[in-house]
């Protein structure tokens, strides 16, 4: 079992930036594709961004330009950076680890846009 825990988020203003981080245990978060999902209210849950085992990354043609997925190996971390926000930025945001096998989800974190 492969526990994810997520930290960051909140409320912030319309073009402001903010930082999500997703710690995974061990020195998995390189050996794996990992990926960012966001659920908005009455949504299904979509892709944000994904970055490779080989670190080739890509995005969602609403975020490109604005969001940055990068990960700290030493840390185990995933992050996401997040500028420019906008409030159809809103939602629920997961990190995702896929092994192959089975996917693990993080806990998910809140992210609001508004003024």
């Amino acid at each position: 079992q492969v526990q994810l825990v997520q930290s960051g988020g909140g409320l912030v203003q319309p073009g402001g930036s903010l930082r999500l981080s997703c710690a995974a245990p061990g020195n998995i978060v390189s050996s794996y594709t990992m990926g960012w999902y966001r659920q908005a209210p009455g949504k299904q849950r979509e892709l944000v961004a994904l970055i490779t085992r080989g670190g080739t990354t890509s995005y969602a043609d609403s975020v490109k330009g604005r969001f940055t997925i990068s990960r700290d190996n030493a840390k185990n971390t995933l992050y996401l950076q997040m500028n420019s926000l906008k409030p159809e930025d809103t939602a629920v945001y997961y990190c995702k680890l896929a092994n192959g096998m089975t996917d693990y989800w993080g806990q998910g974190t809140q992210v609001t846009v508004s003024s």
